[in-house]
């Protein structure tokens, strides 16, 4: 899908109606490249009934804050909701911070769970704090690592408590991360920024 390189618009618009759905995935994408992508175009292929392309339009929609990712969260593909939640997290979506929540507590995939801590901590509001700190508790290790490194949006006697425990944890990229943030270890080990799964599969 060469489209948005070519400067052809009208071809990339095309390709949002091919059957293929790797080709309207490419279309969106071809449309933000030539800025021409709009609210209207990602709120219908929000609803694309390819798990890819819905996947492809919410995490296009990171730029484009006038996109209600809301509903999105219940999607049944857990990499659409992944996407979702990285996307609201650079929008700094703050009325998204109880639905953020309610994942980082209960979402059955830990990566969603993840990606709603990472999100959190992007958006640094304090009402978000609660469930980081819950997140720090978790049993799966990569989510305790992201709300590890979460906590460095947040400040507070409780916070810093938190992050004293962690310097025992079994796992020692969050004794890492608590480490460096509260400024008793090596400051260059801490984990990348979350951004969705872009493999094929898992």
């Amino acid at each position: 899908m060469l489209a948005g390189y070519r400067a052809d618009p009208s071809g990339a618009r095309a390709a949002l109606s091919d059957p293929d759905p790797a080709v309207r995935a490419a279309g969106l994408a071809s449309l933000e490249r030539l800025e021409r992508l709009t609210v209207d175009d990602l709120h219908r292929h929000l609803a694309d009934p390819a798990p890819a392309v819905r996947r492809a339009a919410a995490g296009l929609a990171a730029g484009m804050p006038e996109v209600d990712l809301l509903p999105a969260l219940a999607d049944k593909d857990p990499l659409v909701v992944e996407a979702c939640v990285w996307s609201l997290g650079e929008q700094g979506r703050r009325d998204a911070v109880p639905a953020l929540g309610n994942l980082a507590r209960r979402a059955d995939d830990p990566l969603v769970r993840e990606a709603a801590v990472a999100a959190l901590g992007a958006i640094g509001d304090p009402d978000g704090v609660a469930f980081v700190l819950e997140a720090l508790r978790e049993d799966v290790a990569t989510v305790r690592r992201r709300a590890a490194v979460a906590l460095a949006a947040f400040e507070g006697a409780e916070v810093d408590e938190a992050l004293r425990r962690a310097l025992e944890d079994r796992d020692w990229q969050v004794r890492s991360a608590a480490e460096e943030l509260l400024g008793t270890g090596p400051q260059d080990r801490s984990l990348p920024r979350h951004t969705p799964d872009q493999s094929p599969g898992r």
